[in-house]
């Protein structure tokens, strides 16, 4: 609706629902009012921060499609869902666990991220940073309880940064980067409950023998690129490990 203000909302201090998206605003502060509220969406403003008065019922937040720099202000104690998608956003750095210590799920992706390094929310169980700049993993050992990692589109060539730590890492995503060898993915190692991989676009994956390769190293995947493992794609990549750990 083009709105540029929204100080008429100061008086609905019961509101629990609010939905702010496509308007021209670049002030929230009129929210700091409305302590009852739940969830809030606030895409596709002209907003430069998300920095906010803190909210003590806030669970999710949606500052998408914006003009955000930075992760600086952001301490509602009952965040668990935060997303600033395709915003201008270089570091990770400004988010805490002492302030956010119920953040589960974090929307990073299509900023101008480069690293992982100073991301301090530990609790996460699903972290988006897709379509960034990112070209080293560095910090990932504190997420013990993370699950589901998504990086693709981003500017990795070697898969150092992964931690036996991560023991709770389930699906990861790493299309489009550029990832040569295989002895890259058998870093991968390290994640004991990894069932899921996605290499597509990696300059690995134009091998014939890409999907064996993979399963030589990885034979706990359930699945590869989204497609289930066959059970002879299992057995014939066993057959293969055995006979280059004999030949060695």
């Amino acid at each position: 609706r083009g709105l540029t203000d929204i100080s008429l909302l100061e008086r609905f201090i019961h509101l629990r629902y609010v939905d702010l998206s496509n308007n021209k605003l670049r002030d929230l502060s009129p929210l700091s009012s409305l302590t009852q509220l739940l969830w809030l969406k606030v895409d596709g403003n002209l907003l430069t921060s998300a920095s906010m008065q803190e909210l003590p019922y806030l669970q999710v937040v949606s500052f998408d499609c914006n003009n955000i720099m930075d992760l600086g202000g952001i301490t509602h104690p009952l965040l668990t869902n935060l997303s600033l998608k395709e915003n201008k956003i270089e570091t990770v750095l400004g988010l805490s666990h002492d302030q956010l210590f119920s953040l589960k799920v974090l929307e990073l992706r299509g900023n101008k991220l480069k690293t992982t390094a100073g991301l301090g929310v530990f609790k996460l169980k699903k972290l988006f940073l897709a379509q960034n700049t990112i070209g080293s993993l560095e910090g990932l050992e504190e997420f013990e309880q993370l699950e589901t990692l998504h990086l693709r589109g981003n500017k990795l060539e070697v898969l150092d940064g992964f931690s036996v730590s991560m023991r709770c890492l389930q699906y990861l995503n790493l299309r489009s980067n550029g990832i040569r060898s295989f002895e890259e993915v058998e870093k991968l190692q390290v994640l004991p409950m990894l069932q899921e991989l996605v290499l597509l676009e990696n300059p690995c994956a134009e091998d014939p023998s890409y999907r064996l390769e993979v399963l030589i190293r990885l034979p706990q995947l359930l699945r590869l690129d989204k497609e289930l493992i066959e059970e002879d794609e299992l057995e014939e990549a066993e057959k293969l490990r055995q006979t280059r750990q004999e030949s060695e």
